[in-house]
């Protein structure tokens, strides 16, 4: 009979921590409910196929989200596992990781969407008035400048980091769309920079260079208060814009490869180990040195795809980036963790 309070305890106990898992558990549900909502656009009817759950179970989740407080402007996540990751690339790399939930499987385009929509949702944490924000031209960019909310901001610019003419186009119909959805986004004043992507010539480029015009672009580059800019990659699954555009020749990207190039950052090449002012390449960019984007208070960078983890790694090397956003799968690579089952 003296057993009986113990064994009574025990049940307690039990029942107890298997509510508190059934808690967790709807708690995890609620937040991915969220995510999938409020920072990637899916409808609830998507979001009840992807949790194999009914739109009115999404309903319920998503008022779960609300009253626990999960949503409030941004989505603050209780989860432990990206949180951890994100932990763990901030501590490794001296910068800040943003992660973005993308189901394993999902096809290169729509991870690169859904990356994007994220991002985008993200940037007005990162620019506001009286702020200059310097953009990189690409695929990734290009996905993102798609995504944009409208925010009124005051006296802020909008400034292309390189140029994007090639022997084929001028390259203004392509940077000036992106250009222009970022200053109508953000009602900035739009600074372009109509120069080829990669001179013939360096003597050509030193020539524009003196230009007041040109100097006046360069000096807003330099002033920067946030860049942006994706990575590009020679075997990246959505290609890069810089390779898929006409921009360099065949023999060209060979020779980038032989020389050990795994990446750029607004056209400007860099090897695994960061170096990249001896690279015989850059002396013929137009996208500005490294060492201007360093200077950079904030350099945001966004990543979709393990296929960009080489010129990604490359580019904490050369120091380029405080801010990443990128999906999950790219984060666990970069740390070397394989994705976890459920």
């Amino acid at each position: 009979m003296n057993d009986l309070p113990n064994l009574l305890h025990k049940r307690a106990t039990i029942a107890l921590m298997g509510a508190r898992r059934q808690d967790d558990s709807r708690m995890r549900e609620a937040l991915r409910a969220a995510q999938l909502y409020y920072l990637q656009d899916l409808t609830m009817d998507a979001i009840g196929d992807e949790l194999n759950v009914s739109r009115s179970s999404v309903s319920r989740l998503l008022d779960m989200a609300r009253t626990l407080g999960i949503v409030d402007i941004q989505i603050n996540s209780p989860e432990d596992g990206p949180r951890r990751i994100e932990g763990e690339i901030s501590n490794r790399f001296s910068v800040s990781a943003h992660l973005v939930p993308v189901p394993e499987g999902t096809t290169p385009v729509d991870r690169l969407e859904r990356v994007a929509v994220s991002a985008a949702r993200m940037l007005s944490k990162f620019f506001s008035s009286s702020m200059t924000m310097g953009i990189a031209w690409g695929s990734t960019i290009s996905a993102v400048s798609r995504h944009l909310p409208s925010r009124i901001t005051a006296n802020s610019q909008i400034v292309q980091l390189n140029g994007a003419g090639n022997d084929q186009t001028s390259g203004v119909d392509y940077s000036g769309e992106i250009l222009r959805r970022f200053g109508e986004a953000f009602s900035a004043q739009i600074q372009h920079f109509p120069a080829p992507a990669f001179f013939d010539n360096p003597k050509a480029k030193s020539f524009l260079w003196e230009e007041r015009s040109t100097q006046r672009i360069l000096d807003l580059q330099k002033r920067s208060d946030v860049a942006l800019f994706g990575l590009g990659s020679t075997d990246a699954e959505v290609p890069s814009q810089v390779y898929a555009g006409g921009y360099l020749s065949a023999p060209e990207i060979a020779a980038l490869r032989d020389e050990g190039i795994v990446g750029d950052v607004a056209t400007v090449f860099y090897r695994a180990d960061g170096t990249w002012e001896d690279i015989d390449a850059n002396k013929r960019s137009s996208g500005p040195g490294l060492d201007v984007i360093r200077a950079i208070p904030r350099r945001v960078c966004v990543v979709s795809g393990p296929k960009r983890l080489e010129a990604l790694r490359g580019a904490l090397a050369a120091g380029v980036i405080t801010d990443i956003i990128f999906d999950e799968s790219t984060a666990r690579a970069l740390l070397g963790t394989a994705q976890k089952t459920t």
